[in-house]
């Protein structure tokens, strides 16, 4: 599964998240994923780019209904966001 940059995606938890732009680590290189909330004050994270795309943990979570930690969202934006043409 490949992050998309300006996308929205739904935690597991039920939040929504704006996927800001694919990162990476200064020392370590590793690939990481910065996201912004979509409630409160909008506060920034980074996450690692695995740990983003991982499945739910459904031992520690049997209730949870969806299957990946962050799951892409189909919303379209109301200032006429259109897919890019290929």
């Amino acid at each position: 599964m490949e992050i998309l940059e300006g996308r929205i995606y739904k935690h597991f938890k039920g939040d929504l998240y704006l996927v800001e732009g694919v990162v990476f680590h200064s020392e370590t290189k590793e690939k990481m994923v910065l996201y912004r909330a979509l409630y409160g004050n909008g506060l920034r994270y980074v996450r690692p780019y695995e740990m983003f795309k991982e499945k739910v943990d459904k031992i520690k979570y049997p209730n949870v209904k969806q299957e990946y930690r962050f799951e892409l969202q189909d919303i379209l934006s109301v200032a006429g966001f259109k897919e890019p043409t290929k």
